[in-house]
């Protein structure tokens, strides 16, 4: 079975950074490319946001068409936060790296929210890479 890198995807600069990152990871180890692109879901979740992230979908599927590697795109909205989503589909796939954008933030704000990377981080079974955007 080939290998595969698993990014998580946010339509932000970071989630740009680690997209473009885990493409080139994925040509480096000629891996296949499982884009996780994760919605927490509940009453903010409507028909609106629905149709956005459905748009936001296809144009991460046509930049990974035109990079040329085989990929994956699972746009989830299970009610999980998405570091357990990442870390399901990786470990479900059996990746053999983990891709994620970081963002800063203050102290304060990683004690009040959390931190998605951080669980990352210490709950994969895989090496996780880190980029900035």
């Amino acid at each position: 079975m080939a290998d595969t890198v698993v990014v998580g995807y946010v339509p932000k600069p970071e989630g740009e950074a680690a997209l473009a990152s885990a493409i080139s990871e994925a040509e480096l180890r000629s891996a296949r490319l499982v884009v996780v692109y994760s919605h927490r879901g509940g009453p903010g979740f409507d028909r609106a946001a629905s149709a956005q992230a459905d748009d936001e979908v296809a144009a991460v599927t046509s930049t990974l068409e035109k990079s040329g590697v085989a990929f994956e795109v699972r746009q989830l909205v299970r009610g999980f936060e998405p570091s357990e989503d990442l870390i399901n589909v990786a470990q479900e796939v059996d990746a053999q790296l983990i891709v994620i954008g970081l963002r800063r933030r203050t102290p304060v704000g990683k004690l009040i929210l959390g931190s998605n990377a951080q669980r990352i981080l210490l709950d994969a079974h895989c090496p996780v890479l880190a980029v900035k955007s």
